[in-house]
């Protein structure tokens, strides 16, 4: 019979960036763990949640909240409803050219209101107020408003993702981005860490741009969203996620 497969920190890795390099922004209930909510809606279950784990869940989140579960592929308890699913993608750093960018500026929390202004027209994925706490962010300016923008989001050891990768559809096709990307990276090299990305499964355009960069796929994922039950419920079996 053979050994168990030992689970990587990027299986889990917002549970390895809460209980790791990222524990000063956690909030715990039991086993249960998520960010700061003005900091990431990243959430992180057990790797095999049970009942007691919902239950603290749902009690952190509040009665009836819709909560993002992103990388789970388990079960959800019967009584919650599952409200959105996102196929994803996962890459990791094989072979990056990455380099550092005169023109790229670091961002801080002064550049919150432009950062944003910038994914609001943008939409590259959540970013809150205080997002930026998280990692380097480096962004381009032009004119001195601020067109394009990278960071650091979650921080599993030894690895941290490249997030909010974002450029102003009046400046696209200069390839400001690719250049933002591959200046984080360096920044995450320099460290003695490996650069990480999620991405939809859909977003074929993201997923030529990383695979042209040196990135690799390494394993498919899912953005999960689910509403905890308006109450306890009796009833607390699973039901599977397909």
């Amino acid at each position: 019979m053979s050994a168990p497969r030992s689970r990587h920190v990027l299986d889990n890795p917002a549970l390895a960036s809460l209980t790791g390099p990222h524990a000063r922004f956690a909030e715990r209930r039991g086993r249960v763990l998520r960010y700061q909510v003005d900091v990431s809606p990243w959430l992180a279950l057990p790797d095999e949640p049970e009942e007691r784990d919902w239950a603290d869940l749902a009690a952190l989140a509040g009665p009836h909240a819709e909560i993002p579960l992103p990388g789970f592929r388990g079960e959800v308890p019967r009584d919650w409803e599952v409200t959105a699913r996102v196929e994803g993608v996962q890459f990791v750093d094989d072979g990056l050219a990455a380099a550092p960018d005169a023109e790229a500026v670091r961002l801080g929390p002064a550049d919150v209101p432009e950062m944003l202004g910038l994914v609001a027209r943008t939409q590259p994925g959540p970013f809150l107020p205080r997002t930026v706490e998280l990692g380097t962010y480096l962004g381009i300016r032009r004119d001195g408003a601020l067109v394009a923008m990278a960071g650091e989001r979650l921080h599993p050891p030894g690895w941290t993702e490249i997030s909010a990768v974002c450029t102003d559809p009046a400046f696209r096709g200069e390839g400001l981005a690719t250049r933002l990307i591959l200046a984080v990276a360096h920044g995450i090299r320099e460290r003695g860490e490996t650069p990480f990305l999620h991405t939809s499964a859909r977003n074929t355009t993201a997923i030529r741009l990383y695979e042209s960069l040196g990135f690799r796929l390494r394993r498919r994922t899912a953005f999960l969203a689910a509403r905890a039950p308006r109450r306890p419920a009796d009833d607390r079996a699973a039901v599977a996620v397909p």
